[in-house]
């Protein structure tokens, strides 16, 4: 009962700490957008325009109120959940997110589980026998792909698979000749499925391929050496001793013993990794002219578009804030020492 009664607090804790990160992330990306040098009326109308046309449009956008009545304009807007429109496009930025989020999350997605699984296998391959050619491999790979700049192996990649060998699409999410399937999802790996068109499908995945493996390959470095360590951490440990002098095989020992404790870490790895995520996902996205927020948030910062910049951001952070919540209650839930 006290178990249950720590966990409560914890989750309290973490449930009320949500709005406070939400709150000051939205403020600073607010400011900092402020105080950037550039201005968004110049991106809209240009440097020749009149200063009456320049007034006017800076009227129309509430560019000319006192800069605390723009922020609790802004701050009201997101209780209300608007997220105002876009200065250039003068589209809803609610609308420009829901277009394009779908894209990112198919993206982040499948790139987290092609780096979990290629740097676990890496990673339980050098633990389980240390020292030796396997381990220093892996850790040469770990390092090698943890160090790779994104938009260089991105255009590597590119160049090979899809330039040289026209093994995988240059770039895209959906071939032009072909139209997605109709369904209101809005990933088109998901349609596909539901309404069973398999070319649709086999088209999804081989635009999702190239850049979900290189945004994996970026996200398996981290993946390899927090399991590498953390396993054997786990195999030094008493109770790993104690059954090897039980006579357990040493199969079953890292298995069944040492291999659930040091996946844990990686649990809480997988929940942090979603921020890095979208710093992946913006070079990845540009590259590959992938339609997704990041392409989206790289062009709205160009046109200083302050309203498409502000909703991508605190959508965005809202969304690694709920993950990292939902991983530390279920973290906390496995294991109670991290409720104290």
């Amino acid at each position: 009962m006290a178990l249950r009664r720590d966990l409560l607090r914890y989750v309290a804790a973490r449930l009320a700490l949500a709005p406070v990160m939400l709150w000051i992330i939205a403020s600073l990306v607010f400011l900092l957008l402020r105080v950037a040098p550039g201005d968004p009326v110049d991106a809209l109308l240009g440097l020749r325009a009149t200063p009456a046309a320049r007034e006017a449009l800076r009227i129309q956008l509430g560019l000319n109120q006192p800069l605390a009545v723009q922020y609790f304009t802004y701050l009201n807007d997101l209780v209300h959940g608007h997220l105002g429109y876009s200065l250039a496009s003068q589209e809803a930025v609610g609308r420009i997110v829901r277009a394009s989020l779908p894209a990112t999350i198919e993206l982040g997605c499948m790139g987290l589980l092609v780096g979990a699984l290629l740097g676990l296998a890496v990673g339980f391959s050098g633990a389980a026998k240390p020292e030796g050619s396997v381990d220093l491999a892996g850790r040469v790979f770990g390092i090698g792909t943890y160090a790779l700049p994104p938009f260089w192996a991105a255009m590597v990649l590119q160049l090979c698979c899809a330039v040289w060998l026209h093994w995988l699409p240059v770039g895209g999410r959906f071939p032009g000749t072909l139209s997605p399937p109709e369904q209101p999802t809005g990933f088109y790996l998901i349609n596909a499925l539901l309404a069973g068109d398999g070319k649709a499908l086999l088209a999804s995945l081989r635009h999702l391929a190239l850049p979900a493996f290189t945004l994996g390959l970026l996200l398996s470095g981290i993946f390899e050496k927090v399991l590498r360590l953390n396993l054997r951490r786990a195999l030094r440990s008493d109770y790993v001793e104690a059954a090897r002098s039980r006579g357990l095989g040493e199969w079953r020992i890292i298995t069944r013993h040492a291999l659930p404790n040091a996946l844990l870490p990686v649990l809480t790895l997988g929940g942090i990794t979603v921020a890095s995520l979208i710093g992946g996902a913006l070079l990845i996205e540009v590259t590959f002219s992938w339609p997704g927020v990041a392409l989206r948030l790289q062009q709205a910062i160009s046109q200083r578009d302050y309203p498409v910049v502000q909703g991508v951001v605190v959508v965005v952070a809202a969304l690694v804030v709920a993950v990292t919540v939902v991983v530390d209650v279920l973290v906390a839930w496995i294991d109670p020492r991290v409720r104290f």
